[in-house]
């Protein structure tokens, strides 16, 4: 009975000098979790509307579109005209004109392209134009998406940090709980020791989540253009709306609204328009050309053949010309085997474009349902039922009722599902942006107040 009681003082000794040491780890992990300004709310609507302004990539496709919208009305122009001023048959080395044959000359030539050949290089290059363009607004949609993924997972590696925390505290009592029961001779030396152990493991997931939330933190800040170790605020969950769209309508929005769909159906106006150009560059293209041409005489006596004075004499050449395709084979008819493949990959990328557009549409839809759905049941069934199932353990557990281990069964069950909850709004809100990304519309009204 003596060496019970013992061996009794002597674990509940090591227990109370193991005590600070958890509580001291426990306490640095607090601090840790606590480095962000939990004063200051990070909503959403703010994230997206830094991203469309910050990141440079917005730039980026804004000024392609402008290059390529720039690009346009000098398709549609002539080639500019040549001028050229020659000073033909001087003497050398005086350089000086020579008699009866030296003359001075401006020329002018001008290419006219026929066929319509302007009208279908405009018509390329405005379908490319308005392409950059879309793909410029897709550029937007997408940094949107990527914004909101990393929102959300912010958020959930935030709630999921906090779950952890809090649940640093409730083992730390029942800690306190089995250590008590312990030194009265209520209890067991193995529930002490276990309860430290859970400590020590839930200390561990609270530093491994802590920097898993600073990673989350770098590529939110990488993407709004900030330092990557700059503290973001507490992240806040919108508010989402009560219903879900019909599969049907999202797919049609999708199908007529996405950017990149558009920027395709604009890539295959461009190559058919450059295709019919090619089939039209065997047509061949008219050359005018203006020639003025002066030189200086001097006047005689038809009868004595004595000098008269000086005259000058002007002359003008009207040239008019054609090219000649004489490497037809192996230049215009290639071009138009190099248009008519670039038409048919267009529209090859048109189609896979839908297809895959429709099968992302289906993933988000799903995912969205499934996260929705489970939601609920974990806010309605399952946690309430978790909870209530912990408060009957530890009664029972002071009173003897339960064993220690089902108790910490049932805690640690908790904390799991409501890990679980916060991923499962984190996905939800995902299944959202990729939804608005992909039908380009917000779906999501973000100047509501945030939950």
């Amino acid at each position: 009975m003596s060496l019970n009681r013992s061996r009794r003082r002597t674990l509940v000794g090591c227990a109370r000098l193991l005590s600070p040491c958890f509580v001291a780890a426990m306490l640095s992990a607090s601090r840790l979790a606590g480095q962000s300004p939990a004063d200051e709310r990070l909503s959403l609507a703010r994230v997206l509307d830094e991203v469309t302004r910050a990141n440079p990539r917005v730039a980026a496709a804004d000024a392609q579109a402008r290059a390529a919208a720039a690009r346009v009305s000098s398709a549609t122009r002539p080639p500019d005209p040549q001028l050229q001023l020659g000073f033909m048959n001087y003497s050398l080395p005086r350089l000086a004109p020579m008699p009866v044959l030296g003359m001075a000359q401006a020329q002018l030539m001008q290419m006219f392209p026929l066929g319509g050949k302007l009208r279908f290089a405009g018509q390329a290059a405005s379908a490319s134009a308005a392409a950059a363009k879309a793909r410029a607004s897709d550029v937007v949609w997408e940094l949107r998406s990527q914004a909101a993924m990393a929102f959300y997972d912010l958020y959930a590696a935030h709630q999921q940090l906090a779950v952890a925390r809090e649940t640093l505290r409730v083992l730390q009592d029942i800690a306190r709980t089995a250590e008590a029961m312990y030194r009265v001779g209520e209890g067991r030396q193995a529930d002490v020791l276990r309860a430290q152990v859970e400590i020590a493991r839930m200390v561990e997931d609270t530093v491994r989540m802590q920097a898993m939330r600073e990673s989350m933190e770098a590529r939110l800040n990488a993407l709004l253009d900030r330092d990557a170790g700059q503290i973001l605020g507490v992240p806040q969950l919108p508010v989402f709306p009560d219903s879900v769209p019909s599969r049907r309508w999202l797919d049609s929005l999708a199908e007529s609204e996405r950017p990149m769909i558009r920027a395709g159906l604009d890539e295959v106006r461009a190559a058919e328009a450059s295709e019919r150009l090619a089939r039209r560059e065997l047509l061949p293209d008219l050359q005018v050309g203006l020639q003025y041409g002066q030189r200086g005489g001097s006047m005689t006596d038809a009868t004595t053949g004595e000098p008269m004075g000086r005259t000058t004499d002007r002359m003008g050449s009207l040239m008019i010309g054609a090219t000649v395709p004489i490497f037809a084979r192996s230049r215009q008819l290639r071009m138009r085997e190099e248009a008519g493949a670039m038409s048919r990959m267009a529209r090859a990328d048109l189609l896979a474009m839908r297809a895959d557009t429709r099968g992302r549409v289906g993933e988000a839809y799903a995912a969205l349902g499934r996260a929705r759905r489970l939601a609920v049941l974990y806010r309605t069934t399952i946690l309430p039922q978790a909870e209530a199932t912990v408060s009957s353990s530890l009664a029972a557990y002071r009173v003897g009722g339960v064993d220690f281990m089902t108790l910490l069964d049932n805690r640690m069950t908790v904390n799991r599902y409501r890990q679980e909850l916060a991923t499962l709004e984190s996905d939800e809100g995902k299944a959202w942006a990729d939804l608005e990304m992909l039908t380009a519309r917000v779906l999501v009204p973000i100047t509501k107040e945030p939950q």
